[in-house]
């Protein structure tokens, strides 16, 4: 076997706590730390590959609730034994920071909501109106930074990460934006929200199939057959969240081709009752080698109140554990190779080794130069997590200046943009010890200024 496995969340909102919901929530998610690992660890390796998170990890947007949500991935992390930084995030609506409209960004949103496609388009195409609706997200846009999910700020889809299933057989996840609009005033009975064809129109790739995450189900967008047609037939799983209301449906697009679109449940609702619960999901990614496709089973979770702890959800995702065979079009398009052959050492027969799964960081799909860092540079990641979700903005701007990563540049205009530039240049310019070394100083000075 070669599969993966990932932890699935969605709709977390730390920072909606209120009272006595404070002792209640923190339980919860305390709770599903413990039963994520308990999950795991009876699976085939025992360790998970990465979280996948479709939104609303906050609940205003502020950096105070990134700054707990961070602590407490990081303890789900290490709990099912995966990197902290290898989770993929998307933002929710309520990841927008509503404080931060500005009187120029409410008629932009005014403007697109009322109007089409091609207003959205034109928009998005001006660099200051760009910017003044990217400013709402400021800081979840330095909290996804961290684990190299950044908003891309001209609305594109983000991709980076690519799961290695076989050596000829590989998931790709992209990242969608879809609450760039959002005011909080949004309803899918008469859809405001676009997703926009420069995000929908993911390119195919033989051998590689594409798992989309998206927070708002389709019927929310003003552009949806359009949106609908390209992801039904370019990505084999949809998974969204937003709505609170977890199902999983198969459709079928055409004969040897299917898409899975999964509705998340929510992690932390703002009540638990019979319609909705605490829930999350812990997903296994394989290849079945017989139909040459994907194979997707879901271990549902919900909370039972009675019990006071999380247990298999057998009523809301298909029963206990559903599996799902996926008809995969560009599987079938790639090369296909015999798993490698090994004697064994007991009996000399022939026997078939099955690869680990390869889980990197690669370069993006529309990326036309290299990675401007080597992925997988020991310590980079750890590094680039820290920078970004751990220190302020002028700890950030202190250590560039201290190792001289200013020189030649306008530091007038320093942008997170800028930044990440600037971070990869130390790196390759040999300066993680360094980069490492201030930080930690950094972080040990606030810390006893504190105390």
């Amino acid at each position: 076997m070669s599969l993966t496995i990932f932890v699935h969340l969605s709709d977390i909102h730390f920072g909606q706590e209120r009272d006595e919901t404070v002792h209640i929530h923190d339980d919860v998610k305390q709770q599903l730390i413990s039963d994520a690992a308990d999950v795991v660890r009876a699976l085939p390796g025992g360790v998970a590959h990465g979280i996948l998170v479709t939104g609303d990890i906050a609940y205003s947007g502020t950096k105070e609730q990134y700054d707990v949500a961070g602590i407490w991935l990081d303890g789900l992390a290490g709990a099912i034994g995966c990197e902290a930084y290898r989770i993929q995030m998307i933002p929710g609506n309520h990841d927008v920071d509503r404080n931060k409209m500005s009187q120029s960004s409410g008629h932009l949103l005014g403007l697109i909501r009322n109007g089409n496609a091609s207003d959205y388009e034109q928009i998005l195409a001006n660099d200051q109106d760009r910017a003044s609706l990217f400013a709402r997200f400021e800081a979840y846009a330095r909290f996804c930074e961290g684990y190299d999910c950044p908003l891309d700020v001209e609305g594109r889809y983000s991709t980076n990460l690519r799961v290695e299933l076989n050596p000829e057989r590989a998931l790709r996840f992209v990242r969608m934006n879809s609450s760039l609009l959002c005011t909080g005033k949004e309803r899918h009975e008469e859809p405001e929200l676009v997703v926009g064809a420069r995000q929908f129109t993911v390119p195919r790739r033989n051998g590689e199939e594409v798992v989309v995450l998206l927070h708002h189900p389709l019927h929310w967008f003003k552009d949806s057959a359009e949106a609908t047609t390209y992801l039904r037939s370019r990505a084999r799983m949809l998974i969204t969240g937003h709505e609170h209301d977890p199902k999983a449906t198969v459709d079928a697009v055409e004969d040897g081709c299917d898409v899975l679109l999964l509705a998340a449940g929510a992690t932390v609702p703002f009540k638990s009752n019979e319609t909705y619960t605490f829930t999350y999901n812990i997903i296994e990614f394989d290849w079945d080698p017989d139909k040459d496709a994907l194979a997707v089973t879901i271990h549902p979770r919900a909370w039972n109140p009675g019990r006071t702890c999380f247990e298999a959800d057998e009523k809301r995702l298909g029963g206990k554990d559903p599996k799902f065979v996926l008809g995969s079009p560009n599987f079938r398009k790639g090369t296909r190779q015999p798993p490698k052959a090994e004697p064994s050492l007991l009996s000399g027969a022939i026997t078939w080794e099955e690869p680990e799964p390869v889980v990197e960081i690669v370069a993006a799909l529309d990326s036309e130069t290299e990675s401007p860092v080597p992925p997988e540079d020991e310590g980079y990641r750890f590094a680039l997590l820290r920078f970004f979700r751990d220190l302020s903005g002028n700890e950030r701007l202190r250590i560039l200046a201290e190792l001289g990563a200013f020189e030649g540049e306008d530091s007038n205009r320093v942008t997170q943009a800028v930044e990440r530039r600037l971070f990869d240049w130390l790196i390759k310019d040999g300066r993680l010890a360094d980069i490492e070394r201030l930080m930690s100083e950094f972080i040990t000075t606030r810390k006893k200024d504190i105390g």
